[in-house]
């Protein structure tokens, strides 16, 4: 069967049975990771086929980031991913089940799993691209928002003075997790697509500082050049 084909009916069986509130985890996020992963895996020796269905089901079950067993929904979703696929999918490849299991597993940041495949090390970096750039952006005050959780801390915007806690401001967010995903990149074009996305975050950053400052004009290089450093 066509790779466009299996899309579609991935897509038709997650239309169907997948209803979710959280904007970053719905269908739409599902495609875009596809669509990231298959820049990232244009020209190697891959099985596309695992990427689709690990891109598609890797937040089929994604507990609340507040959730004390946040860690455990990779391992929750590659569970569900075999059930789902032995049930409504009988034509699937059962030979390809264990690495799209692999792949969904391993995606996860907060549950520390390191890929050992080529397709999960794809679909690990593709799904952390999210999380970066514009899009990134929008998903961290989004997510904090439906959380209660405060933009940043007024008196004290970069932690300069205090501990960080993006339970309690989602500005810490960015140096708590986001900028820190680039050197966890495990593909090189993965790393070049996460800099480039990092660099905007940034640049966000030191405009906030001098928006807060008084200059709606200009952005805070004093923020640029401690930021950029890490990337």
């Amino acid at each position: 069967m066509e790779l466009t084909q299996w899309q579609q009916r991935l897509e038709a069986w997650l239309t169907e049975h997948h209803t979710t509130e959280d904007a970053a985890h719905d269908i739409a996020h599902f495609r875009r990771v596809w669509m990231t992963a298959r820049q990232i895996m244009a020209g190697q020796t891959v099985d596309p086929l695992v990427i689709l269905t690990a891109c598609y089901f890797h937040d089929i079950v994604s507990l609340p980031k507040n959730h004390p067993d946040r860690s455990q929904s990779s391992r929750l979703a590659a569970r569900k991913t075999r059930q789902i696929l032995n049930d409504a999918f009988p034509d699937f490849p059962p030979d390809r089940i264990p690495a799209v299991e692999h792949a969904i597993e391993a995606h996860s940041f907060s549950a520390g799993i390191t890929p050992h495949s080529a397709e999960a090390k794809i679909v690990q970096d593709a799904d952390r691209l999210e999380a970066l750039g514009a899009i990134g952006l929008a998903r961290v005050f989004a997510v904090s928002g439906s959380l209660n959780v405060a933009l940043f801390d007024a008196d004290d915007p970069f932690a300069d003075a205090r501990e960080l806690n993006d339970k309690q401001f989602a500005l810490d967010h960015f140096q708590t997790k986001l900028l820190r995903l680039p050197e966890t990149m495990q593909t090189g074009m993965g790393r070049e697509l996460a800099r480039h996305n990092a660099h905007f975050l940034v640049q966000f950053m030191a405009k906030l500082s001098a928006e807060l400052q008084g200059d709606c004009l200009g952005l805070d290089q004093q923020i640029v050049s401690r930021f950029q450093r890490s990337l």
